[in-house]
């Protein structure tokens, strides 16, 4: 029963979820208007407004309109619940088990825009460093970075409520490597490519998982994030080139004198912005619960 309750609140959350999904990057209100067809302006019924169920009997369309919804919205809900139930069978109920929720939420609202619209909303980010910086200091991300450093500088008596500053230290030194190893990964790809590679965003983003998950948390998240945005994201590009996403577009180009079609194709494809942030995000779930595992096979 408490399994099935994580769940159900869990996909509850995901449909606020998906309001800040849809309102933040257009800087809208999350409590008004309600939630309407944006075609029609006609409001959503709440018995239309169900989690999942309702855009299954709707079938996917506005009731007025007929305007296709997007299947984004039962998606992310019962992601969002499978999330929760995870959580749960992973730490139980638990300060931690609330921590890693919000982080969680955090982190969808984060994957699902970056993927929507490639933007990572300081509206998120910054409130999620402040609270990873709050947990920290009642539940800290157990990195050990900070007091291996304060023992490496000599310093044998742990000060006074050391629990307290050595999470936050950890939480202040994760968001400092990640976000500065991300910057750094940012200006040599824009030396060496003379254009931009990554958005600020994913830097601070990094910085926010970095406050939740210390040092070595966010170095797996960097490494594990842009190993999966490398993979996937060449793969993406291929299937593109070979669909022939854009031919029209190198043909016309080719018509103009201004190259080689499947020269020109590549160029365009190769263009395709990846959302470094949505791995980013994705690999920071991965890292909360490997991690996890791995401390719990640790002798103690």
């Amino acid at each position: 029963m408490i399994a099935f309750f994580f769940f159900l609140f869990g996909i509850v959350i995901g449909s606020f979820l998906n309001v800040c999904i849809s309102s933040i990057p257009e800087g809208e209100s999350l409590v008004s208007p309600g939630s309407r067809c944006p075609r029609c302006l006609t409001a959503i019924k709440p018995y239309d407004n169900v989690t999942i169920l309702g855009w299954l009997w709707l079938r996917g369309k506005c009731r007025n309109c007929a305007l296709p919804i997007s299947p984004m919205y039962p998606i992310v809900e019962f992601l969002t619940g499978a999330l929760f139930l995870l959580t749960y069978l992973t730490f139980d109920v638990s300060l931690p088990t609330f921590k890693w929720l919000i982080f969680g939420c955090l982190l969808i609202i984060l994957i699902v825009t970056d993927l929507r619209v490639r933007l990572l909303p300081d509206a998120v980010v910054w409130p999620g460093f402040g609270l990873g910086l709050v947990f920290a200091t009642r539940i800290p991300p157990h990195d050990g970075t900070a007091i291996g450093l304060f023992f490496r500088a000599g310093d044998r008596q742990l000060p006074p409520y050391s629990d307290y500053l050595f999470g936050l230290a950890d939480a202040l030194l994760g968001a400092a490597l990640g976000s500065f190893l991300l910057w750094g990964a940012a200006a040599a790809y824009k030396i060496v490519r003379k254009r931009e590679g990554m958005g600020m965003g994913d830097v601070k983003m990094m910085a926010m998982v970095g406050a939740f998950l210390g040092a070595r948390g966010a170095f797996l998240t960097i490494l594990l994030g842009t190993l999966m945005g490398s993979l996937i994201g060449m793969a993406f590009i291929a299937g593109l080139y070979a669909y022939g996403w854009k031919r029209d577009l190198a043909a016309r180009a080719n018509r103009r004198g201004l190259g080689d079609v499947n020269v020109l194709r590549w160029a365009i494809v190769s263009q395709y912005q990846i959302p470094l942030g949505t791995f980013l995000g994705i690999a920071a779930l991965l890292v909360v619960f490997t991690l996890h595992f791995i401390d719990s096979l640790l002798p103690r």
